[in-house]
């Protein structure tokens, strides 16, 4: 190798590095590093299953913006501390219109340049880099001596059927709409989630199913978190490790809350124990490799059954959620969903003495909500890409939009009466019961994605007792 040559491959100057853990290569490895490799020939694949679904969905965005270039970054990786990242993760709008998810390359930018009949449409991103550049053996962000293989730009275009370019190659201009900078493109590659195509349905369908799995396996090691001083870890862990073997991972933080934690939202600290007698919530979802999430939540009895104020709490949840159910009809407004879980909540605090005015009263849009202090969130949410997905998107085709085919969302209603609520008997204190499941409206009206999943009190009981059987 030439002086010329080995200048091209020499290690970057360190003298003023502001780490002491980046030292320069000796001379021998300088010479040697960029020789004694194999060819890597390149077997072009076949375009990936989602690669047709999304030329629609660009298609569908190109017609809403004539004219216009639109840039589409996927982000970029993040700091977690000092020199370590967190697990990238392409946004959920790029995922969507490339089909490039769980592998999908930091810092890529998808970009629709206008033309006379549309876009022309490319995806730019950091190709891997030749064994004779210093980014091979040297950048540990990047470089495949660090984090391994990375992609061509033949390859990922024959994957995903989209043109390709180097991501030096692009630069922005002037007057250009960039994700999340522009209101109106947020928006509609928001709305565009509204309405799934088959393989995001069939993505969700698995994604449910592998969660269902994961409950199972929480059920079994119910005994170890009883065990464990901190048994909510354990079930936390029980379901990661599912998650992680038959999906891409979790969709959003487990919530593995036990006893009075129940009645914490968003309990993700599980730090707590996992006690006898009382109830277990979990909110947990696997995300697949597409990057579509389940979103399921069961509230488990620790000693396999219901004392009979749990039964009582935990069937009025599930009589609430049937009735959001039946509510959810083609042509019913969103948010109608969560009146009629709201109106069972009501009704039964009310009979439990727990309200000050009748339920008609609470239930009145101006000077009600007295109920709402023991649910105080919304019953549904869209389901995607995103656990909340379609977040974006304008009110009236959210909460108040119209329920149609194809559209996927929860029904979560619950009860949660916090440790040291006064307005509330002491046999409910510390009581938090939610029931969540994934809802498809098809033609024929809601089909529940987890209803394999047990949901009456008797048949709670009855799957822990032949899971730990």
């Amino acid at each position: 190798m030439s002086t010329a040559e080995r200048d091209t491959i020499a290690e970057p100057t360190v003298e003023n590095s502001t780490t002491n853990r980046k030292q320069p290569f000796p001379r021998g490895f300088l010479d040697t590093i960029s020789t004694g490799w194999a060819e890597r020939p390149e077997t072009l694949p076949a375009p990936r299953p989602q690669a047709a679904y999304a030329a629609v969905r660009r298609a569908a965005l190109s017609a809403a913006f004539p004219g216009t270039r639109l840039v589409i970054p996927a982000g970029s990786l993040k700091q977690r501390s000092n020199d370590t990242d967190y697990v990238f993760r392409a946004h959920s709008a790029f995922a969507h219109l490339t089909g490039w998810a769980s592998d999908s390359e930091p810092d890529s930018v998808l970009v629709f340049e206008p033309t006379d009949g549309g876009h022309d449409i490319t995806l730019f991103f950091r190709e891997r880099a030749d064994r004779t550049t210093t980014e091979f053996y040297a950048d540990a962000t990047v470089g495949e001596f660090w984090i391994g293989p990375r992609p061509s730009l033949a390859g990922v275009a024959a994957d995903l059927g989209i043109a390709t370019d180097h991501l030096a190659a692009f630069a922005p201009v002037e007057g250009e709409l960039v994700l999340d900078e522009s209101e109106d493109l947020t928006r509609v590659v928001s709305e565009l989630r509204l309405i799934k195509d088959e393989y995001e349905i069939a993505e969700l369908r698995r994604a449910v199913e592998i969660t269902a799995n994961g409950f199972d396996d929480i059920i079994r090691e119910l005994p170890a978190a009883v065990a464990h001083a901190r048994g909510e870890r354990v079930v936390e862990g029980v379901f990661h490790r599912r998650a992680r073997e038959d999906g891409n991972g979790e969709g959003y933080d487990t919530i593995a809350a036990s006893g009075s934690h129940a009645c914490y939202l968003h309990w993700t600290r599980n730090d707590g124990t996992v006690v006898p007698g009382d109830l277990i919530l979990v909110d947990a979802g696997v995300e697949t490799d597409s990057l579509y999430t389940a979103d399921i939540t069961r509230t488990l009895p620790v000693s396999g059954t219901f004392t009979e104020v749990q039964r009582r709490v935990y069937e009025t949840v599930r009589e609430a959620a049937d009735a959001a159910f039946a509510a959810a009809q083609i042509g019913v407004r969103f948010r109608d969903v969560h009146a009629a879980a709201m109106t069972v909540i009501a009704a039964r605090v009310a009979e439990w003495g727990l309200l000050p005015v009748t339920a008609d009263e609470a239930l009145d849009a101006d000077k009600g909500g007295q109920h709402r202090r023991y649910m105080v969130h919304g019953t549904s949410h869209h389901l995607g890409i995103d656990v909340h997905d379609c977040a974006q998107a304008r009110r009236e085709m959210y909460y108040d939009g119209i329920l149609a085919p194809g559209m996927v969302f929860t029904i979560e209603p619950g009860l949660y009466f916090q440790i040291d609520d006064l307005t509330v008997p002491a046999e409910l204190r510390g009581i938090g019961v939610r029931i969540e499941d994934d809802i498809l409206m098809t033609e024929d009206g809601p089909v529940n994605l987890s209803a394999d999943i047990p949901r009456t009190a008797d048949e709670v009981e009855a799957w822990i007792a032949r899971t730990q059987r």
